[in-house]
Order: structure tokens, then sequence, then C-alpha cells
């Protein structure tokens, strides 16, 4: 069984609560890439940003992403996986939540982001496909 920890990216970097969403965007920016995982003064995971909140929570709605905090699109519980749950959990999970990255999880360390890219590289080939409808869908 290959576990999420045996594929994930590691090494995440979190963007504060507290922190704008202009610095949200450099880091973004700088990273190369898409979304960040929200991370509180406790070091627990309070969500994901992703650039498209910054453009349509914010910008679209006339915001102003030097006041706007990363925090405050961190509401709710953070949809995760574990560092050791199989690949068919992580799937599970991006389907029914409708998400293509997931923070992996060891007790309660972010340990790594799982994305739909990283499944399909470790997935058989001919079901690449399958997968992408199932997340997408």
């Amino acid at each position: 069984m290959t576990t999420a920890r045996e594929i994930m990216t590691g090494g995440a970097e979190c963007i504060g609560e507290k922190e704008t969403l202009e610095q949200a965007a450099r880091k973004m920016k700088d990273l190369d890439v898409g979304s960040l995982p929200i991370c509180g003064e406790d070091n627990r995971l309070k969500g994901m940003l992703t650039d498209r909140d910054i453009v349509i929570k914010c910008l679209a709605e006339g915001g102003d992403p030097r006041a706007a905090t990363a925090g405050e699109f961190g509401q709710g519980k953070p949809v995760t996986i574990g560092a050791d749950d199989s690949i068919e959990e992580a799937i599970r999970t991006m389907q029914e939540h409708q998400v293509r990255r997931l923070p992996v999880i060891d007790g309660h360390d972010l340990v790594g982001i799982l994305s739909q890219a990283d499944i399909a590289r470790n997935y058989p080939e001919d079901r690449v496909g399958e997968l992408v409808e199932f997340i997408s869908y």
C-alpha cells in the first residue's frame, strides 16, 4: 500500500494566520506555488489559501490584500490526510471535498502537501484519467 508520506511534496511552507494576503501572494510567487497552508500561532493548521481565494474572495469583492489576513480564509476544520493514509483514501477525500491538494499531517504536524499531480505521477498510467475525473467531477 502506497501512503501519502511516500509520494507527497515535503517541506510545505505555511503562511501565518495574521499575515496579509499581499504577503501570501508574494510568498506564492517566490515559491512558485498556487496555494499555501495557513498556520496559527500554535503551529496548527488552520486551512489552505489559494491564489484564487485572493483574487475571487478579496480583490473581486473590493477587499484590500494589504489589510486582509490569511486567517480570515482559514475558517472551519481544514481538509487533511494523514501521512500514513493510503492513496486510495487520499483520492476519496479529494473527491468528497472537491479539492486538488491536501495538507499531509503526522499527528498535529504539517509534513507536506499531497497534490492531484503527485498522485497522478504515482498512479497506474491506465487509471490517471479516471483519477482526474473522480476528483474534478
